[in-house]
C-alpha cells in the first residue's frame, strides 16, 4: 500500500489540477478488453419496450442518477402490485434508502412477508457506489418478474427485497473519473459515503445510518439468503463475475456447505449456459499479479460476507470483474439472481435448516481471526487467467506489470488463511456495567438479545487486563477511529457484584458468535479495537513524590520482600534504574491508593 508522507501529500495537493483526458482516451490506458458475445443479451429490453430501463437506454453504457433510478422505480412500483417501496432510513445528506419489496401478494411489512412462507433473498447495490452493477441489474428483473412478465414464475416460490442504492450521498458524487481501473458505466459513484467512510467496513461497529439501516433490514425481514454486490479491483483474468464467502471451518460450516454443493453448481451452471464466466472471490497473493498465486480470504464481521457468517446469515460477496464492459457486467449480475432467485425457491428449506444448524451450534471456543499456517503447502487449482508481462517503468523507476489480453489457462498455488490466529472459549455469558450501556445500545441494534439484571449477582468472573494495550498512531485513522491493540490480555479470576440495572449478554442465543465477536478484545472487529473504551487506557489519579518518596522508604524498611524485588529490578534493568519517576511509580503501583480499574477491561466473562 502506497503511504505518502502529510508533506509530501500536502505538496502535492497543491499542485495545480491537469485537465482531464476524454473518457475514451483514458480508457486506452486500460489492459486490453476480452471480446465478449454473451447469450446474456437477449435479456435487454427492445428499444421501443415502455418499460425499457434509463441503462438499457443507453446500451448500458451509463447508469441513471439517483433522481431518475427512483423516478423509474415508482412508476413501476405504481403498476405493479407485486412490489412495494419504502424508505428504510435516510443518509447523512437527507436522501432516503429506498427498499423494494417484491412477493407475490404485494406484502408491505415484514409479518406480511414471513406470513406467505415462501423463502426470501435479500440484494443490496451500491454499497461501493461507483460498483453500481446491481442496481440496473435489479431494474431489469423486478420488470421481468412483473410487468414484463418473462420471469414471473420466481415469484411463485420465492420473495426478493431489493436495495438498489445504499450508498445514496456517494451516489450523487458522480464523474466519469470515479474508478480509474473500471470499465463503465460513463459516469460513477464515490466509493465512500458523505462522510468519506466506507460502508463495506461498518458492519461490526455500526457508525453509518446506511449500514444500521441495511441491519435492521435484516432484523425485521428476515431474509434467508444476501447478496452484496460489488465491482473488483486487482489483476486481470477471464471471469467476469466472480462470488463467495467464508471458508468451511469458519462460524457457519452448514450454511457454507450449503452455498459450496448447492449454491454454487447451480449458478455456475446458469453463468456459463448464458455465456459469463464465473469464478471464485480472486485476491492476488501479492497484490500485483499472480506470479505467487491466489489468497483464500476469510473475511471478518466488518465486511458484509464476514458478518453475514459471523450472524449465520448465508452471505454472497459478487465481485463483478472491473474491466470487463458494464454491458458484460450487469448482464452477469441479472442471470447470478435470477439463477439464486430460483433455487431459493427450490432449497429454502434446506438452507434454512442449515442456518438453524449453525445458529444452535454454541462451539466450545471460537476462532475470533485466522492467518496462514506456515507449515502446510499451498493447493493450487487451474486458473483462467490473462499472460501479463513486466516493464520498466520511467514513472516508478522499477517493475510495473502489464496485462496482454492474451487468455491463458495456468496452474497457480493457492494460499488460504485456515489457521485460527485467536481462539477463546465461550462464556456461557458476559457482563456489562451499566455505565458502558453504550455497547448495550449497539449490540441491541446487532439483534442480539440482552438482559437487563433485575437483581445484583455476586460471583466469580473472568476479566480481562491489558498492560500491553495501546493506540496504533502509526496507521493513522481509519474509517473514522484510531485503532486500538490490545497486546497480550492478561486474564483475572475473581469475586465481583453486578449491580440491578447492570446487563447480561447470554452466548447461547442465536447471534452468540457475534456477540463473542464484538466483546473479546482480540477480536479485531471488537468494540476495544474500535476504540470504544479508551478511557480504561486514561490513568486519572497520581502521586506527587514528596508523599511518593518517604512513603516508599517506609515500604522497604518495613517489606524485606518488597527491598529484594527493588534491588532486584535496579540491577536488571538500567532505564528503570535511572528512570526517578518509574521508581516512584514502582512503588506507588505497590499501594492500594493504585487504581487497580486502570487497564481493566469492564466486560466480564462468566465463570461455570
Amino acid at each position: 500500500m502506497l503511504r505518502l508522507s502529510p508533506v509530501f501529500l500536502l505538496a502535492l495537493l497543491s499542485l495545480p489540477v491537469m485537465a482531464a483526458p476524454h473518457p475514451e482516451r483514458y480508457n486506452e490506458i486500460l489492459p486490453p478488453e476480452v471480446p465478449w458475445t454473451g447469450e446474456s443479451r437477449i435479456l435487454l429490453a427492445a428499444a421501443d419496450d415502455p418499460w425499457i430501463t434509463p441503462a438499457e437506454q443507453t446500451g448500458l453504457a451509463a447508469t441513471p442518477d439517483y433522481e431518475e433510478t427512483i423516478s423509474w422505480l415508482r412508476r413501476l412500483v405504481a403498476a405493479a402490485p407485486q412490489l412495494k417501496m419504502l424508505s428504510i432510513g435516510k443518509s447523512v445528506q437527507g436522501r432516503d434508502i429506498w427498499l423494494v419489496v417484491a412477493s407475490r401478494e404485494g406484502a408491505h411489512t415484514p409479518a406480511e412477508l414471513q406470513k406467505n412462507g415462501r423463502p426470501t433473498l435479500l440484494v443490496q447495490a451500491g454499497i461501493h457506489a461507483g460498483e453500481i452493477d446491481g442496481k440496473d441489474a435489479g431494474l431489469m428483473l423486478l420488470r421481468d418478474m412483473t410487468v414484463g412478465g418473462t420471469k414471473t414464475a420466481l415469484l411463485e416460490h420465492a420473495n426478493l427485497l431489493f436495495i438498489p442504492i445504499l450508498n445514496v450521498d456517494g451516489h450523487e458524487r458522480r464523474s466519469p473519473y470515479g474508478r480509474i481501473n473500471q470499465r463503465g458505466p460513463e459516469n460513477m459513484g464515490w466509493r465512500a459515503n458523505a462522510r468519506n467512510l466506507n460502508l463495506n467496513r461498518d458492519y461490526a461497529k455500526l457508525d453509518t445510518p446506511e449500514i444500521r439501516a441495511v441491519v435492521n433490514v435484516i432484523n425485521t425481514w428476515q431474509p434467508d439468503l444476501y447478496f452484496d454486490i460489488h465491482v473488483t479491483d486487482g489483476v486481470d483474468y477471464q471471469y467476469d463475475v466472480t462470488y463467495g464467502w467464508n471458508r468451511p471451518h469458519s462460524w457457519s460450516p452448514a450454511i457454507t456447505s450449503w452455498l459450496n454443493n448447492t449454491l454454487r453448481p447451480a449458478v455456475d451452471r446458469d453463468l456459463r449456459a448464458m455465456g459469463h464466466v464465473p469464478g471464485p472471490l480472486i485476491f492476488a497473493y501479492n497484490d500485483q499479479d499472480l506470479s505467487e498465486g491466489i489468497l483464500l480470504w476469510n473475511s471478518g464481521p466488518r465486511y458484509s460476507n464476514g458478518y453475514g457468517d459471523a450472524r449465520h446469515l448465508p452471505t454472497v460477496l459478487v465481485e463483478n470483474h472491473s474491466l470487463d464492459s458494464y454491458e458484460r457486467r450487469v448482464l452477469g449480475t441479472y442471470v447470478l439472481l435470477d439463477s439464486a432467485l430460483r433455487l431459493l425457491g427450490e432449497q429454502g428449506k434446506v438452507l434454512q435448516q442449515a442456518v438453524q444448524q449453525d445458529q444452535r451450534r454454541y462451539a466450545e471456543s471460537l476462532a475470533l481471526g485466522w492467518t496462514f499456517d506456515p507449515a502446510a503447502k499451498p493447493d493450487s487449482m487451474q486458473f483462467l487467467g490473462v499472460r501479463s508481462e513486466r516493464y520498466r517503468s520511467p514513472v516508478t523507476g522499477g517493475e510495473v506489470v502489464r496485462w496482454t489480453g492474451e487468455p491463458v489457462t495456468q496452474s497457480v498455488p493457492v494460499h488460504a488463511l485456515d489457521k485460527p490466529a485467536v481462539t477463546v472459549r465461550r462464556p456461557s455469558a458476559y457482563y456489562i456495567p451499566a455505565a458502558w450501556s453504550s455497547l448495550v445500545e449497539r449490540l441491541r441494534q446487532h439483534g442480539i438479545r440482552v438482559e437487563r439484571l433485575q437483581h445484583a449477582v455476586n460471583s466469580r468472573f473472568e476479566f480481562y487486563r491489558l498492560p500491553e494495550a495501546q493506540i496504533d498512531t502509526q496507521a493513522g485513522p481509519f474509517e473514522g477511529h484510531a485503532r486500538v491493540s490490545p497486546g497480550k490480555p492478561v486474564s483475572e479470576t475473581r469475586q465481583a457484584v453486578f449491580q440491578a440495572g447492570d446487563w447480561r449478554v447470554p452466548t447461547k442465543q442465536p447471534l452468540g458468535d457475534l456477540a463473542m465477536l464484538l466483546l473479546e478484545p482480540q477480536s479485531a472487529d471488537s468494540f476495544f479495537q474500535w476504540g470504544y473504551l479508551l478511557q480504561i487506557l486514561q490513568r486519572t489519579e497520581y502521586v506527587e513524590a514528596y508523599v511518593m518518596a518517604p512513603l516508599a522508604e517506609r515500604m522497604l524498611a518495613d517489606d524485606p520482600a518488597l527491598r529484594r524485588a527493588f534491588e532486584k529490578k535496579l540491577k536488571t534493568e538500567p532505564d528503570f534504574a535511572a528512570d526517578p519517576r518509574a521508581r516512584l511509580q514502582w512503588f506507588y503501583a505497590q499501594t492500594p491508593y493504585f487504581d487497580r480499574h486502570w487497564r481493566l477491561y469492564p466486560i466480564a466473562r462468566s465463570v461455570d
